[in-house]
C-alpha cells in the first residue's frame, strides 16, 4: 500500500528529530568526556604524576612480637613495652647528611650519637629502615611528624622494646637481650632475615639467649607507598607475623626475690629445687645486674663499674662458679662407701686431730681431733679423719662414680649460659689433664671435697635433691611453653640401699639439730619444717706447718679474696621432703656460720605463703630474725614494686 506525502513528510520529520537528539546525546557524552580529560590531564595533572612516576611500592618487614616469660605463677620477669622511635631509608633520604643534621636539631642527639646514626644509615643497605634513635618522647615524635616534608625518608613510628620489671632479681637466670651482631650470625648459612634488620634485638645471655627461636616469633610483612621526598603515603597491605611464643619458668618471683635481697652484696648464689620433679623455686647469683642498661644501651661508666668489680656481678655463680664443696661432699664418699661395702653402718674411727701418711699430715679441722667416732657422728661434727680413713678403703674410682650418680660432674641441662660440668676427678681425668698418676694423697683430699673437686650450686642442690628422695631427679628451668607443660624428666631410683641413704640423712638431720652439729645455729624449730643439712668451708690457700705450729689465721684477719669458701646444703622437712637448697658465698668464712643461716631463711621462704614466720625460728633468735627481715629490701609481692630504699 502506497504512503501518502502527508505521512512521508511526518516519518522524515520524525528522523530528524531522532537524529538531532542522538546527536544531541553524542555531543554531551564527548562534552563531558572531554571535561573529564581536561580535569585530569590538566587539572590533576600533578597528583597523578606523582602517583604514576615519583610514588614507590616498598615491602619491609615487620618485627615480630617477643614472646613474653612469667615466672610459675604468672608474674612478667620479661614483658615489651611500647616506646616511639625514629626510622631512616637512605634510599628515600637522599642526602643523607642533611637530612640527619636537621633530625638532630629537632630531637635530643649528641655529636657521637649523630655520627654513629649516619654511619649507621650508610652502612646497610640503601632500602633497608635503620633505626637511629630510639625511646624518644611524644613531644619529639609529634616534632618529627609536623617536620617531615623537610625530613625525607624520616618516618616517627611505634614499637616494642623488651623491658625487665624485675630488674636485677632474674638478671642471671632470664639473661638480656641487645642488637644483632656479626657474631651472633657466625656459623648461621640461612639467618632469618629479620636478623637483618638494624638494631633488631635477640637474647645474648641466659633464657633469653638459649630460647631465642622460640621467643622470637616470625616477622611479617607490609607493602608501604612512599612518595618522591620519601614519606610514607599510605600502607597498602599487612601481613601480620607470628608472634614468639610465651614462656613460663619453674622460678617463683617472690622466692626468688627474697634469695636475692637475702644475700645482699655478698659474691654468693643460692639454689632451691624441687626433690619431687626437680622444678627450680630460685636461682640467685650475687650481686646482680640491671638487663634494662644492656637494653637501653650500656654506658662505658656503667660497664666498667660491671666488669671492674671484684665480686664479678656480671658472671652467673649458681651454674657458672666451680667451687670446692668442701664438707658438703662427705655425703658422697659416706655413700660410696657404703654402697661399695667398704663400711657399714656401725664402722668408727678414732680422730685424734689428724692422719698421718706418707710422711704427711693430713689435719680434721678439730685441732685436738673428735675422739671415737661413727658414720652419723662424722657428718655431725664434719670429722675431716673418719673420712681420710674411709676414702682409702673405697678408691677414687668408687667415690667418682657415686659423684656422679648424685650429679656432680655432669653439666645438667637448662636454658642458662655458661652451665659448668665441674670437676669430679679419678685417675684417668687426671692422667689426661695433668699427665700424672693419681696418688692415694689426691683420693685423701677428695674425701673431704677439696683437692681436684669441683662443683656448682646447682649441682650442690641436684646432689642434696637426690640424697633427700632417693630419685635421680634432674633439674627442670622451664614450665610451659605457650599453653603446653613442658615433660618432667624421668627420675629412676638411684639404685643406693634405703638404708645406706637412711644413715647419711640421719647425719644431715644432727648436722642442724644435734647437740654438736656444726650447723646447729640454722636449725629450724617447727617440727612440721625441720631441715636435715650439711656444712663445708672450702679453703683456697694452703695452710703451712709454720702457720699451724704458731696459730692458724683467721679468716677475719685475711684479705678478703684469701678466705674460704662458705657452704650449706639442705632440705625439708626431714621426714617429707619437699624443697632442697645449696648456699655458697665466696671467701665467707665458715659455712655452718654464715652459708647455713641463709639457706634456712630462703628454704623457709619456699616452704612459706609470705615472709618465713618467726615461730620456725628459735625464740633466742626471733628479735634479730624478726628486724633483719623488716630490713631486706623487698618487692611487692602484687606488684613487683621495688621497695623505695636501695638494696642492701
Amino acid at each position: 500500500m502506497r504512503r501518502t506525502q502527508k505521512e512521508n513528510e511526518d516519518s522524515a520529520r520524525g528522523i530528524t528529530r531522532r537524529t538531532l537528539m542522538m546527536g544531541g546525546a553524542m555531543a554531551a557524552m564527548v562534552a563531558a568526556l572531554g571535561a573529564r580529560l581536561r580535569y585530569l590531564q590538566v587539572d590533576q595533572a600533578d597528583e597523578f604524576r606523582l602517583l604514576a612516576e615519583e610514588n614507590r611500592i616498598n615491602i619491609r618487614l615487620i618485627p615480630p612480637r617477643r614472646g613474653m616469660i612469667f615466672d610459675r605463677n604468672g608474674k612478667v620477669i620479661a614483658g615489651n613495652e611500647q616506646n616511639y622511635r625514629v626510622v631512616v631509608t637512605r634510599e628515600d633520604a637522599g642526602d643523607v647528611d642533611l637530612v640527619m643534621r636537621r633530625l638532630a636539631a629537632l630531637i635530643p642527639m649528641t655529636a657521637e650519637e649523630l655520627e654513629e646514626s649516619i654511619a649507621a644509615v650508610k652502612k646497610h643497605s640503601a632500602f633497608v629502615p635503620v633505626i637511629v634513635k630510639d625511646r624518644i618522647s611524644w613531644e619529639d615524635f609529634s616534632k618529627i611528624a609536623i617536620n617531615a616534608p623537610a625530613l625525607p625518608g624520616v618516618v616517627p613510628e611505634m614499637g616494642l622494646s623488651r623491658q625487665y620489671p624485675r630488674d636485677t632479681d632474674f638478671a642471671h637466670a632470664v639473661g638480656y637481650v641487645g642488637p644483632v651482631s656479626e657474631k651472633d650470625l657466625e656459623g648461621e648459612t640461612d639467618p632469618d632475615p629479620v636478623l637483618r634488620l638494624p638494631k633488631f634485638q635477640i637474647g645474648k645471655i641466659g633464657v633469653e639467649k638459649w630460647m631465642e627461636s622460640t621467643l622470637r616469633g616470625s616477622a611479617g610483612t607490609k607493602r608501604i607507598e612512599v612518595n618522591h621526598v620519601g614519606r610514607v603515603m599510605r600502607e597498602l597491605e599487612r601481613r601480620e607475623g607470628v608472634p614468639g611464643a610465651d614462656i613460663r619458668l619453674t622460678i617463683d618471683a617472690d622466692v626468688q626475690n627474697f634469695a636475692q635481697a637475702r644475700l645482699g652484696e655478698e659474691s654468693a648464689a643460692a639454689v632451691v629445687m624441687d626433690v619431687r620433679n626437680g622444678d627450680i623455686i630460685c636461682i640467685a647469683s650475687s650481686p646482680s645486674f640491671d638487663p634494662n642498661l644492656f637494653v637501653r644501651g650500656i654506658s662505658h661508666a656503667d660497664y666498667a663499674a660491671l666488669t671492674e668489680h671484684d665480686h664479678r656481678p656480671l658472671a652467673n655463680k649458681a651454674v657458672s662458679g666451680a667451687y670446692p664443696p668442701g664438707s658438703t661432699f662427705k655425703m658422697v664418699t659416706a655413700l660410696a662407701a657404703l654402697d661399695a661395702g667398704a663400711i657399714d653402718a656401725g664402722y668408727k674411727v678414732r680422730c685424734p686431730g689428724y692422719l698421718e701418711f706418707g710422711g704427711r699430715r693430713f689435719h680434721c679441722h678439730s685441732r685436738g681431733g673428735h675422739g671415737t667416732v661413727g658414720l652419723t657422728q662424722s657428718l655431725e661434727k664434719s670429722c675431716d679423719v673418719f673420712y681420710y680413713d674411709v676414702c682409702q678403703k673405697v678408691g677414687i674410682e668408687k667415690m667418682a662414680e657415686m659423684g656422679k650418680r648424685l650429679g656432680l660432674g655432669i653439666r645438667h641441662d637448662l636454658p642458662m649460659s655458661a652451665i659448668t660440668e665441674g670437676i669430679m676427678p679419678n685417675r684417668a681425668w687426671k692422667q689426661e689433664r695433668h699427665k700424672a698418676e693419681w696418688r692415694i694423697g689426691d683420693t685423701i683430699n677428695a674425701s673431704i671435697g677439696q683437692g681436684y673437686v669441683l662443683a656448682s650450686p646447682l649441682q650442690l642442690a641436684v646432689m642434696t635433691a637426690r640424697v633427700a628422695s632417693g630419685r635421680a631427679v634432674s633439674p627442670r628451668l622451664v614450665r610451659m611453653i605457650g599453653a603446653e607443660e613442658t615433660p618432667v624428666a624421668d627420675a629412676p631410683d638411684l639404685g643406693i640401699a634405703a638404708e645406706h641413704l637412711a644413715i647419711v640423712r640421719r647425719g644431715m638431720f644432727d648436722v642442724v639439730n644435734g647437740s654438736s652439729g656444726t650447723g646447729r645455729s640454722s636449725r629450724i624449730a617447727d617440727p612440721a619444717l625441720v631441715m636435715a643439712g650439711k656444712s663445708g668451708t672450702s679453703q683456697v690457700r694452703n695452710i703451712s706447718a709454720a702457720e699451724r705450729a704458731r696459730g692458724v689465721v683467721s679468716n677475719e684477719q685475711l684479705p678478703w679474696n684469701r678466705r674460704d669458701h662458705a657452704l650449706f646444703v639442705g632440705y625439708a622437712p626431714y621426714d617429707d621432703p619437699r624443697y632442697a637448697v645449696a648456699v655458697v658465698v665466696e671467701h665467707g668464712g665458715g659455712g655452718g656460720a654464715v652459708a647455713g643461716p641463709i639457706a634456712r631463711d630462703v628454704l623457709l621462704r619456699a616452704l612459706s605463703d609470705g615472709l618465713p614466720p618467726l615461730s620456725a625460728y628459735p625464740a633466742a633468735q626471733r628479735g634479730r630474725i624478726e628486724t633483719m627481715l623488716k630490713e631486706l629490701p623487698l618487692r611487692d609481692p602484687v606488684t613487683g614494686a621495688a621497695p623505695d630504699r636501695e638494696r642492701a
